[in-house]
Formats: structure tokens, sequence, C-alpha cells
């Protein structure tokens, strides 16, 4: 299983906030097999078997915030590949919640 977590940063907006971008980067990946997505506060965390689709979903993500007017985009991906184990992202989560205190 391979998970990306991916950090979109449009340049030289109108505006300080860039979440209108990103929704409209996650949307554009929501129909995309094979593919899970999660949010969270600092990036999107990508899910799938084949580093194919990620890179298909990366791609898409870039272009159409490119496609809404925005000229330059940076883009920070973090990829972590496992095949000893069929890990979902939900059980990587888990795995480290049962050592925190209560």
């Amino acid at each position: 299983m391979i998970q990306a977590e991916i950090s979109i940063y449009p340049m030289a907006t109108k505006t300080t906030s860039a979440s209108f971008y990103i929704a409209k980067a996650i949307e554009s990946i929501q129909s995309i097999d094979n593919l899970r997505y999660q949010i969270n506060p600092m990036g999107t965390i990508l899910e799938s078997d084949n580093i194919d689709v990620i890179n298909n979903a990366t791609k898409t993500m870039m272009e159409v915030v490119h496609n809404l007017g925005i000229a330059r985009v940076e883009i920070v991906i973090k990829i972590d590949s496992r095949r000893d184990k069929h890990h979902k992202m939900e059980q990587k989560l888990d795995s480290i919640k049962k050592y925190l205190e209560k």
C-alpha cells in the first residue's frame, strides 16, 4: 500500500487564503479509481496500491490549480510505500493510538 501526503501552495494569489484552490484540486480527484484520500489541516493524504494513480492524482490537482489562473504552483509530496503489510491509513493511525496514554 502506498500513502502520499500532498500539500499544494498556489503562488501569487490575490489573497492569503488557499482553501478555494485546494478544494477545487480535491474535487478533481474524487472520481479517480483505486484512490482514497483524507484531508488534514496541512495537506491531503492520497492512498492507492499503485504509484501511477498517485502520480496521476498529483498531476490532476496541479493542473486544476493552474487552470484557475495560477501561474505558479508549489507542491510538496511525501511518499510512504510499504510492501510487507497492506495497511490503510486508518490502520497506521490505530497503530500509533494504542501507545498513547489515555
